[in-house]
């Protein structure tokens, strides 16, 4: 049974009053000694409390979308499937390698019921990364539009917090159902948004978007094997202008890092509550490695840029270690054509605080990443 379908939500909720009937019913009728009596009632509160628990879980984890699949919620499932050496990091972002050939994906609704049936689900299998996993895509009321045949649109991939799904964005950020109406107002530009899998590893490990030797591709999938899939099926432009990438918390710090490290993949990025140093989050592999830890830091990555990248973020986050400091740093330490908006918020650590900032920060996105 699917950990975020219907079906189990249903199964969980009925379990509750369930349990109820179950410890009240057999409370009196329990017999034999008075061990056993007590052992029996007691087995009655706790299974109870367990379905309570249960139940609880799956409703916080079907509105905020943080494990997927039971192999996520128990850490046992890898979506690696080798680790070659990974591409120049400098090297051209339109094609996977010289005379590359298309590669034509199927695509099927997602079984979700927090995801919105226009959103279509494929299964890639990454051919630079070694990493395979599923993207999720949704294209804009324009796109199937007769007066747009042939026209070109720009994309922003979607990147969820650790841990979380690739559905998060779609669900508990309603970001296609928040946007969808800006677009055919013409405030917000007609994005294709991408969401690809993020969390690659098993063990409840986060990669911190990062190419790490040995372990994981992570970096390539996302900036790579991710856009290669959308060249390859959606009409849109290689150029870099017309790409960004967004994400929150985890996902912040990617979107940050991604895009101050692949001007010629990304213009522009959007980060809400996001940090710079890798021990932002504890499991991350790129916390653990002393050199990793040092070079993925965005701060250090801007300040030692060969040159300035042509990017521009959007940061968003509170005081008090909620990315606003960090945002600031990276605002102090830019230089042309490198700008930075930091932009105070308050509010918890939540889906709460970063699902209203959408509308205001793709309307921002919308001034760099055009048709």
């Amino acid at each position: 049974m699917k950990l975020t379908g219907t079906p189990f939500l249903i199964l969980s909720t009925l379990l509750v009053p369930l349990s109820i009937v179950l410890l009240m019913a057999l409370w009196g009728r329990v017999g034999g000694p008075k061990a056993v009596r007590a052992a029996g009632r007691l087995g009655l509160v706790l299974f109870a409390q367990v379905t309570a628990v249960v139940m609880v879980f799956v409703l916080v984890n079907n509105a905020n979308q943080l494990y997927a699949t039971w192999g996520d919620l128990l850490g046992s499932d890898s979506h690696v499937r080798a680790v070659p050496p990974p591409p120049p990091a400098d090297g051209p972002a339109t094609a996977t390698s010289p005379g590359h050939q298309k590669v034509i994906q199927q695509f099927t609704a997602v079984d979700d019921p927090a995801v919105p049936k226009d959103v279509k689900e494929t299964q890639l299998k990454g051919q630079l990364s070694g990493v395979d996993g599923e993207v999720l895509v949704w294209t804009p009321p324009q796109y199937d539009d007769p007066a747009y045949q042939g026209k070109t649109f720009p994309v922003v991939e979607l990147l969820a917090g650790f841990p979380g799904s690739a559905s998060a964005w779609f669900g508990s950020m309603d970001v296609s159902k928040q946007l969808a109406p800006l677009m055919k107002s013409g405030q917000v530009a007609p994005f294709i948004l991408v969401s690809p899998r993020v969390t690659l590893l098993p063990g409840h490990v986060d990669t911190g978007c990062a190419d790490v030797p040995g372990k994981v591709n992570a970096e390539t999938w996302l900036w790579r094997d991710v856009p290669q899939m959308v060249l390859d099926n959606f009409r849109v432009d290689p150029v870099a202008d017309h790409w960004a990438v967004a994400g929150y918390s985890a996902g912040a710090h990617c979107a940050t890092r991604l895009a101050i490290a692949h001007p010629n993949r990304y213009r522009a990025a959007i980060a809400m509550s996001g940090y710079n140093d890798p021990k932002g989050e504890s499991d991350s592999l790129t916390a653990k490695d002393p050199h990793l830890d040092e070079v993925d830091n965005p701060l250090y990555m801007l300040t030692h840029a060969q040159t300035p990248p042509n990017v521009a973020l959007y940061l968003t986050g509170g005081r008090k270690g909620e990315g606003l400091d960090d945002a600031q740093a990276l605002q102090k330490a830019a230089k042309s054509p490198t700008t930075v908006n930091p932009v105070e918020t308050t509010g918890p650590h939540a889906t709460a605080t970063w699902k209203p900032m959408v509308p205001t920060a793709f309307t921002w996105l919308s001034q760099y990443v055009k048709p």
